[in-house]
């Protein structure tokens, strides 16, 4: 069996089995189909390029409906699809802006130790009373070596959600791109298939006339 579209998803799941029901070939026309569905705006432009690719299997009758159904599918999948992101996005926005909080958090609590540090060492120097053991003291007391720590595990989960978001960017710039160069690739086919078409029925209008001649 042809591999399975999966570009689509779901999407892609149906356009086999549907392509398997009309008896055209996934593995080649499926690809197609997508590359249209993709690439064109309007529901008309979509289907007009899917009638010049399905007309030469399909009469006239049925070639608009299937066309028509193919459409639907694609834009109920894009739907779908498209609240799904939004809903990943708000999550990710959500964490980061949870991270960033903390990091502020952090950063204010480091400056509030150092003010309050500062503030004692100046009361201890007033009094003369600073000592080896005293300063031993505040360096365990102080808590910047726990919040620096801190803090960089803070700046490490920032750059882990920037790194996320700009993955999912570089994947829908890639799936642009990979759609734009299958565009010609497709045209060059509906014309293929549209003059094999058009040989077929030169063929079979001839055999008809010599038939009649025959008679």
């Amino acid at each position: 069996m042809a591999a399975p579209v999966t570009d689509a998803g779901e999407f892609g799941n149906w356009l086999n089995e549907r392509l398997d029901s009309l008896e055209v070939d996934r593995e080649v026309y499926g690809v197609y189909i997508l590359g249209v569905l993709q690439e064109e705006e309007s529901d008309e432009e979509k289907e007009d390029a899917l009638q010049g690719i399905l007309s030469a299997f399909l009469d006239e009758d049925n070639v608009e409906d299937v066309c028509k159904q193919i459409i639907k599918q694609w834009t109920d999948w894009c739907n779908r699809s498209a609240a799904k992101r939004d809903a990943d996005d708000v999550e990710v926005q959500a964490i980061a802006s949870m991270i960033e909080k903390q990091a502020q958090i952090v950063v204010k609590q480091k400056k509030v130790s150092e003010e309050s540090k500062k503030r004692k060492e100046a009361l201890l120097a007033q009094y003369g009373n600073v000592t080896d053991n005293e300063d031993e003291a505040e360096e365990e007391e102080a808590p910047s070596g726990n919040n620096l720590p801190a803090n960089d595990k803070s700046l490490f989960r920032n750059t882990n959600v920037e790194e996320v978001l700009n993955r999912q960017k570089q994947k829908r710039d890639q799936a642009r791109e990979d759609s734009h160069k299958k565009k010609e690739m497709d045209k060059m086919q509906r014309e293929k298939d549209k003059l094999a078409k058009q040989d077929r029925k030169e063929k079979e209008k001839k055999r008809t006339q010599k038939g009649e001649r025959k008679r």
